[in-house]
């Protein structure tokens, strides 16, 4: 008889530990899958954001060339290089996101 109450015992334990990792398991991957999805949403938000800063980047270089004043003095050949290498040089230092 004590045999039986023995294997029953160690049938219920295996039983309890089984349930135990399954509901550890659940909530592992619940907050996993909870973690991911807010990674996912803050991804489109940001990829939204960019989006919004290029348009507004290309707005504000539109703006600035249309109201650019006329220069009425050709630019020397020898100047005109410095003045794009310092302009490519300003654009390399700015992040693009």
């Amino acid at each position: 008889m004590v045999d039986l109450m023995n294997s029953g015992m160690l049938n219920l334990a295996s039983l309890a530990v089984s349930l135990l990792v399954l509901i550890f398991g659940l909530l592992l991957w619940f907050f996993v899958n909870r973690a991911s999805s807010r990674t996912n949403e803050q991804i489109e938000l940001l990829e939204a954001l960019l989006d919004q800063q290029k348009r507004q980047n290309a707005l504000l270089r539109r703006l600035c060339e249309a109201n650019e004043p006329d220069k009425e003095e050709p630019v020397k050949a020898a100047e005109q290089p410095e003045v794009q290498e310092e302009a490519d040089d300003f654009i390399r230092l700015v992040a693009e996101r």
